[in-house]
């Protein structure tokens, strides 16, 4: 066993089965039933209760090859709601902000916390009433995992959620079980592992943690490099990775979606392309950053191998901006140069490049848009989506009809229980 308290103390955590936990705050009648929730256009289960995966229900298997047993057995399933969950992980997050000066966001249902100021207090101690507090405050259930580093803290909250003894909390931070814990964690579910690498690392007998850990460092380092020494370190219970409170900046930013038909019509493309420029132009406001260019890609379906035909196009801009109309703009000329007639598209998307903050705006001599007037207009038009709805005002480009083809389909979507006043749940 070590000795001495540990100089890092982290801790990962992660909302359990988080799309169906915000589905079962407000539909109290789902606990303990099987219930799945499904991805754009209901095609493929993207998230499962303990009770579906039970019954064998895959991450990521299409609902028509399940449909069967999803009556057989009355497994509930909804359409993904976005508004929703993206609601619920600010709730969650502001919450476990409570419990330390240092918090890392690491996507929508985890955070890493930094432990190390706790000098009084046991760490599972504390890491329950974490547990505690957030399921009482946001109704979402949580993992917690404590370790030395953010590897074991990751992989002590991994067996967290599949041990029952644990009680959805585990401290591996300078306990005598930690060898047991790294030999139960298979080599594939080590933080920063990827599938060429486990492939390598188990075709050589290093099939779990532990034996990573003490795999001979300059085997790893030729083949891993620096990345796998600093994976071993972490292992041994040397911090490599510190809390991230400020994120990098992105370098990009994609919106896209699959049609659930294709879409032949250039005026149905159109639509789809100035929707996906509008919400591209929210996000980077939002964000503060503006575009330097924006690339339009589409393609048909990748089953149709001898028809099948994919292009895209980027356009410099001008000058780097997130107005709305001036994305749409710049997307639906790009859309014109890629777009061929007769084709039926699956998919289509704008990515946005080159991101940069809006403060640091290159201008034009002969620019002659009102800059000044245009923000104010992207500003009153946030400040209206935000109270009253996004979506509530938006450009006729991006079309008014909701049932047409190249819309995504949320047949089973629950309301926006707590971003739209219309959809607030009512108490009888």
């Amino acid at each position: 066993m070590k000795s001495g308290k540990p100089s890092c103390i982290f801790a990962l955590v992660d909302c359990n089965n988080f799309y169906v936990s915000c589905e079962r705050v407000f539909n109290p009648s789902l606990e303990g039933k099987p219930v799945v929730v499904l991805s754009n256009n209901d095609g493929c289960v993207v998230a499962r209760s303990n009770e579906a995966k039970a019954l064998g229900i895959a991450m990521g298997v299409p609902v028509f090859k399940i449909s069967g047993l999803l009556e057989m057995h009355g497994v509930r399933f909804f359409s993904s709601n976005y508004a929703l969950y993206g609601d619920m992980s600010r709730r969650v997050m502001q919450t476990l902000s409570r419990f330390s000066p240092d918090m890392e966001v690491y996507s929508i249902d985890e955070a890493f916390l930094d432990l190390s100021h706790l000098h009084r207090c046991d760490p599972e101690r504390y890491g329950r009433a974490i547990r505690r507090t957030v399921g009482k405050w946001t109704g979402i259930p949580v993992s917690v995992g404590i370790g030395e580093t953010k590897t074991l803290a990751k992989i002590a909250n991994r067996l967290a959620k599949k041990s029952p003894k644990a009680g959805g909390v585990l401290n591996l931070a300078g306990s005598s079980h930690q060898d047991r814990a790294l030999e139960m964690t298979a080599v594939e579910d080590v933080w920063g592992v990827g599938r060429r690498y486990a492939r390598f690392l188990q075709q050589h007998g290093i099939v779990n943690a532990r034996l990573l850990r003490d795999a001979e460092q300059s085997f790893i380092r030729g083949r891993m490099g620096v990345s796998g020494i600093r994976l071993i370190e972490e292992l041994k219970g040397v911090s490599c990775y510190v809390i991230e409170t400020c994120p990098p900046p992105r370098k990009s930013i994609v919106v896209s979606r699959s049609f659930r038909h294709p879409v032949r019509e250039l005026a149905d493309l159109e639509q789809a392309v100035a929707t996906f420029a509008s919400k591209g132009a929210a996000k980077l406001r939002r964000q503060d950053c503006v575009a330097g260019a924006l690339t339009v890609f589409v393609l048909t379906s990748r089953f149709e191998k001898r028809n099948f035909y994919f292009n895209s196009h980027t356009a410099v801009l001008p000058v780097a901006t997130s107005d709305t109309s001036e994305l749409i703009f710049h997307a639906r000329q790009s859309l014109q140069v890629v777009y061929r007639d007769g084709c039926g598209y699956k998919r289509a998307g704008v990515l946005f490049k080159d991101l940069g903050p809006k403060c640091m705006i290159q201008g034009d001599l002969f620019d002659a848009r009102d800059r000044v007037r245009a923000g104010r207009i992207m500003e009153t038009l946030d400040r209206i989506n935000a109270r009253m709805g996004d979506g509530t005002l938006r450009y006729a480009a991006a079309g008014l009809d909701s049932t047409a083809e190249w819309k995504t389909v949320f047949k089973q979507r629950s309301p926006a229980y707590t971003t739209d006043w219309h959809q607030l749940p009512a108490v009888f």
